[in-house]
């Protein structure tokens, strides 16, 4: 489907660009993962803050999109820009005009270790089959209603049996991945999916979700990990966000961490070290 979706808004899966997604094409506004996880682990006024005053892209997230885009076949195109020095007039003109064309500069040394990275994951049969071409599709919309609330998902690979995340990582170690999912609360962008789908009536609510996380440095080491364990807890966050979307919006009042003052305890290991 690939109805203007900002001239009507119909709930379903839409293939668009990523700009158009992030711009929020829902009259009104719609809450996304992000916006779900920035309502519950920060709080809504800096949700409000963030919606009002959008981010430049950060030439930090290069990298990252550069690897989606060699993984997972879609994104903006990527432009060597074949200097060592990045601080000169001219690479600075050469480097603003790529990016105002929509796609990403790279150095050579990054443009290659995106390139070995891709392949790397080639090696990887469990990750290969969940990302092979001919599986899936990249980077597809989903719009769907919850209540008076709009919300919006945006999936990485869409196949007809599963859904699949792919993250670059510093570390694709067990224990690295466990606190980055509660760092970056990637279990609720998994909730956040799964009832995307499951409300489209696309998949259903319990469809396998495995996420691909690989290192960003040689050997480029990557993980299938599943997140099983952590539905409950998700179940629960999304919900809340949910609700303070909703309440807040309707309220017109985006509040900060707490209205009253706050004791604050020691955390227990202090305690116990001068008991």
């Amino acid at each position: 489907m690939t109805a203007p979706v900002a001239e009507g808004v119909i709930p379903g899966l839409y293939d668009i660009p990523a700009e158009m997604y992030h711009a929020d094409p829902i009259p009104g506004g719609s809450l996304s993962s992000t916006g779900a996880r920035t309502l519950t682990s920060r709080c809504p006024a800096k949700f409000r803050y963030d919606l009002d005053h959008p981010q430049p892209y950060k030439q930090a997230f290069d990298f990252g999109t550069a690897a989606h885009k060699l993984v997972l076949g879609d994104g903006p195109e990527l432009v060597l820009v074949d200097e060592l020095l990045w601080n000169t007039d001219a690479t600075k003109a050469r480097v603003a005009e790529i990016r105002a064309a929509g796609n990403i500069p790279l150095k050579r040394a990054d443009l290659e270790r995106v390139h070995d990275m891709a392949t790397a994951l080639t090696q990887h049969p469990e990750a290969a089959d969940l990302l092979h071409p001919a599986s899936g599709q990249a980077e597809q919309t989903v719009f769907w209603p919850v209540g008076n609330v709009w919300c919006r998902a945006r999936i990485d690979w869409l196949r007809e049996d599963q859904l699949v995340d792919y993250k670059t990582a510093r570390s694709a170690h067990p224990d690295a991945i466990a606190k980055a999912v509660h760092e970056h609360g990637y279990h609720v962008q998994e909730d956040w999916y799964r009832r995307a789908t499951a409300a489209i009536g696309l998949l259903p609510r319990d469809v396998d979700f495995p996420f691909i996380f690989q290192e960003k440095d040689p050997p480029y080491l990557v993980t299938v990990a599943r997140l099983d364990l952590w539905r409950d807890i998700a179940h629960q966050v999304s919900e809340q966000a949910l609700f303070l979307y909703e309440s807040c919006r309707a309220a017109d009042h985006w509040p900060a961490y707490s209205t009253d003052p706050a004791f604050i305890s020691p955390p227990a290991w202090l305690e116990r070290q001068y008991a």
